[in-house]
């Protein structure tokens, strides 16, 4: 277990607390060899970061739309939640990838939401949740995700390059959440072509788009950069492409729109 969770933010401590016995009773059911094995049987992975490069070579912008039902701040976003539609609605739209949360205490998702998703489309998934262990990285693998969410605040340094090293190794991409400096460094000493920057400010729960502006000079032109969260608008989006960012994670705005993809594409024209 992580030991290095005395400055992690309140909320992040509480959801891994959790996450530590979700992996426990996981275990009950499904064994780390078996996970394995059904890992194994996959079928290869779409290409998660193949895609978002696609998108901005053709000099779109690349976006991962995120089915999303619930957060811990705002609870229920979208009452009419079915998965496949939206997976499909979003492919329509433009979107290069998706994005499902398979939490389920905090943010009332699922692994089949991720299934469903997916089955629809010919998009690849991430798997969006709070990873701290390569359980839930073989987990990802079996249960169908082409990428997964680490986030630096979640993990010591130690363990987020082995985690992401094992993702690697058995065809997931990586996308490396940052929120600060100091993470952006941690992130920058591994070889991911994605790094997210989370402009929530996870003390606060505070958005502000400055985060990501803050944090560009110090990435180079080798890494796709990925903002995270507060793209309400599609002035944001603008604002952000003016100054070369080109992926985009969004959920909350296309989840309260009645046509996701509808929404997606309008943001994006």
């Amino acid at each position: 277990m992580e030991d290095s969770m005395s400055d992690t933010p309140t909320v992040l401590r509480k959801i891994i607390a959790r996450k530590w016995e979700e992996i426990a009773e996981r275990k009950a059911q499904v064994s780390l060899d078996q996970l394995k094995i059904q890992a194994a049987q996959q079928t290869p992975t779409r290409g998660f970061v193949k895609a978002i490069e696609n998108k901005i070579a053709q000099g779109k912008a690349g976006v991962i739309a995120e089915i999303k039902k619930a957060s811990p701040s705002k609870g229920v976003i979208r009452e009419h939640f079915v998965p496949d539609e939206i997976a499909r609605s979003y492919e329509q739209g433009g979107a290069a990838c998706l994005s499902v949360l398979t939490d389920v205490d905090f943010f009332q998702g699922a692994d089949v939401y991720l299934q469903q998703a997916r089955a629809a489309v010919s998009l690849p998934v991430i798997r969006k949740d709070f990873l701290v262990d390569e359980y839930q990285i073989y987990e990802a693998r079996a249960m169908g995700a082409d990428c997964v969410l680490l986030i630096v605040a979640a993990l010591s340094p130690e363990k987020l390059a082995e985690l992401n090293s094992l993702a690697q190794r058995i065809g997931l991409d990586v996308l490396v959440e940052v929120h600060d400096e100091q993470e952006l460094d941690i992130a920058l000493a591994l070889p991911n072509k994605l790094i997210g920057i989370n402009n929530r400010n996870l003390h606060t729960f505070d958005v502000t788009l400055d985060t990501t502006y803050k944090l560009l000079d110090k990435i180079g032109s080798d890494r796709i950069v990925v903002t995270e969260s507060g793209i309400l608008a599609p002035a944001d989006v603008q604002a952000m492409r003016s100054k070369n960012v080109n992926a985009f994670l969004v959920g909350e705005a296309f989840m309260r729109a009645d046509e996701p993809g509808v929404a997606l594409a309008n943001f994006f024209a």
